[in-house]
């Protein structure tokens, strides 16, 4: 860290704490200096120091960023610069204060409580909305981009203390122009939180991330992934296999109606799944708003706050993994 930090303070960069490392990457949380006293709080996301030096990993990081560099929508975390500052690439991004659904769900597991249902179905329809924007997204030239997030899972998702719900790490998509792996070959994704044509190596297209998405709002409704095991293998397995239970036998609260978009959700035939996230979008609205006055970011705020007891901009860690 403190070598971090020193080349990045050439660059007018303070690196302040660890925020999250998996796959390739680091993030820092960190302060960007401009003149008279200009100040602003970001996240840097790194190549892993290990990676930094191989060829591959270099592309697929520049490949991530030019990716997210058009992705501007409220519900996607935003990319503002890449750069490279001792043969290390860098991009910096936006610096969401407050936690990761992971964290989210592990907290309400902590307290005993559940998640209250339409808390859970409108953190997902606004994942729905930023996917819906990124599925349709073309490039300059008019091309249709075919993102295809493929790593939609809790700890991609943050909620901010003000209620906003945005999707991040695009490390693994796959799009026009741009694809990591051969599918076919390699599984890209979590192996319980794969859509079936992933875990049975097939192709993919944007309909993929839905079924994932579809596992997001069961284990916020449950408290838990249906699909996990602790052999990776049977994990995928079960995404392959395994019976769909009727959620409303499991938690009395599910209705009819948001029942009928989970079980659409999980439609291992994607033919029969929803076609695009704008339709599960659209589906999880009415289902929110068409009878009653439903959640907006501010409660989601509001409820927040209160499950973390922030009383100040600061969530306290909930374990050795600080918030971000």
């Amino acid at each position: 860290m403190a070598s971090i930090k020193h080349i990045f303070n050439e660059i007018h960069y303070e690196m302040v704490r660890k925020l999250a490392e998996g796959g390739m990457g680091v993030v820092y949380e960190a302060v960007q200096l401009g003149a008279g006293n200009f100040r602003k709080t970001v996240a840097v996301k790194l190549i892993r120091e290990e990676y930094s030096a191989i060829e591959e990993f270099q592309r697929n990081f520049i490949g991530e960023a030019r990716l997210v560099a058009d992705l501007i929508h409220t519900n996607i975390v935003q990319t503002y610069h890449l750069g490279q500052v001792g043969g290390q690439y860098f991009m910096v991004m936006e610096f969401v204060r407050g936690v990761n659904l992971e964290q989210f769900i592990e907290r309400h597991r902590q307290l005993g409580k559940a998640i209250p249902v339409d808390l859970a179905a409108f953190i997902v329809s606004r994942i729905a909305r930023g996917l819906t924007y990124a599925h349709m997204k073309c490039d300059r030239e008019g091309r249709h981009l075919n993102i295809v997030h493929r790593d939609i899972g809790p700890k991609n998702v943050l909620v901010a203390l003000e209620g906003d719900v945005k999707l991040t790490d695009f490390g693994i998509a796959k799009a026009l122009d741009l694809m990591y792996n051969e599918e076919g070959k390699v599984i890209a994704g979590k192996d319980e939180y794969l859509s079936p044509e992933q875990a049975s190596y097939a192709i993919t297209d944007a309909r993929a991330d839905l079924f994932p998405l579809t596992i997001v709002l069961t284990e916020l409704l449950l408290g838990r992934n249906i699909f996990r095991a602790a052999d990776r293998a049977q994990s995928r397995r079960n995404i392959l296999t395994m019976p769909i239970p009727q959620f409303g036998t499991i938690r009395a609260d599910i209705d009819p109606k948001l029942e009928a978009i989970i079980q659409r959700g999980f439609q291992r035939d994607r033919e029969r799944r929803y076609q695009s996230a704008y339709d599960m979008l659209t589906d999880l609205e009415l289902y929110l708003y068409s009878d009653r006055y439903g959640p907006t970011n501010e409660k989601l705020g509001v409820y927040i706050k209160e499950l973390f007891g922030v009383r100040d901009p600061v969530i306290p860690s909930l374990s050795s993994r600080p918030p971000v």
